[in-house]
């Protein structure tokens, strides 16, 4: 049975209404082994969100955030074979704090290529979906990117600071670059949110194959061109692996040379 949008999207919705929303503000958090945070709803909706997609579309394995990192390299290496990327709580810093800012994220690979992808916004109630070739959606309807000026200084841009090297963060301010700056904390979410038209610049320096799998198709879908690098962003890497990318993007071509231009590819590490 070839997986549907509407049925996925009914999913993560459910799912969210269970294991999300009443946790929000409820919850407590642990550190995991690279430092990064995971709380009973991540956990929850992982095993939610497999158990559901397994009785929709049985055979297909899910490879989650929340799983052993041999497991998620067995999933990934499996030549051929068509596997589900699973974030269950993308923005699980905004979620102990109480930032109304977090996501599920489910992409479908398929050899080696995202074909599907959904985002969820529990506290919006907005998901964004999206298949490889037909274009990308909110709640059903079209999305497209936008910007309302041609030049860097009429956008508005997400940099992702935290992952961008101290040294490089002032040029990043100097004059020209953007009208403002923004970070939401989701990475998923941002990619859609560049894809909807909500902002037209896009830098973030560490991100793994769960968070950005099925957003960036989604834009990608939408006509937002992007760029994936390896590291300090000095190569770059279209293969879908378990390191950390680098992600650019912006709301058109024009926008994304002078973007590259101004953020200026690679980074030193310190």
């Amino acid at each position: 049975m070839k997986p549907d949008l509407e049925h996925i999207s009914a999913l993560l919705r459910d799912v969210a209404g269970a294991e999300i929303m009443p946790r929000f503000r409820h919850t407590r958090s642990e550190h995991k082994a690279d430092g990064s945070l995971v709380t009973a709803a991540d956990i929850a909706v992982q095993a939610r969100v497999a158990a559901g997609l397994d009785r929709l579309y049985p055979g297909v394995p899910v490879l989650g955030e929340e799983m052993s990192g041999a497991d998620q390299r067995r999933l990934l290496g499996e030549a051929g074979r068509s596997v589900w990327v699973l974030d269950p709580l993308d923005g699980t810093s905004n979620y102990t704090c109480g930032f109304p800012g977090f996501s599920i994220s489910l992409a479908l690979m398929e050899g080696g290529r995202v074909v599907m992808g959904a985002v969820l916004d529990p506290i919006r109630d907005e998901c964004f979906c999206a298949a490889a070739g037909a274009g990308a959606f909110l709640n059903g309807e079209p999305i497209h990117p936008y910007s309302p000026g041609p030049d860097l200084g009429d956008c508005i841009a997400v940099i992702d600071l935290k992952r961008v090297p101290a040294s490089r963060v002032p040029a990043l301010f100097r004059r020209g670059g953007f009208r403002s700056q923004r970070n939401l904390g989701s990475v998923a979410l941002e990619w859609c949110w560049l894809a909807g038209g909500r902002f037209q610049l896009y830098l973030h320096g560490g991100q793994k194959l769960w968070d950005y799998s099925a957003g960036r198709l989604i834009a990608r879908e939408a006509g937002v061109p992007s760029r994936l690098y390896s590291g300090d962003g000095s190569a770059l890497a279209e293969d879908l692996g378990l390191d950390q990318r680098l992600a650019v993007a912006a709301a058109d071509e024009r926008l994304l040379e002078r973007w590259l231009a101004f953020v200026d590819l690679p980074f030193s590490p310190e």
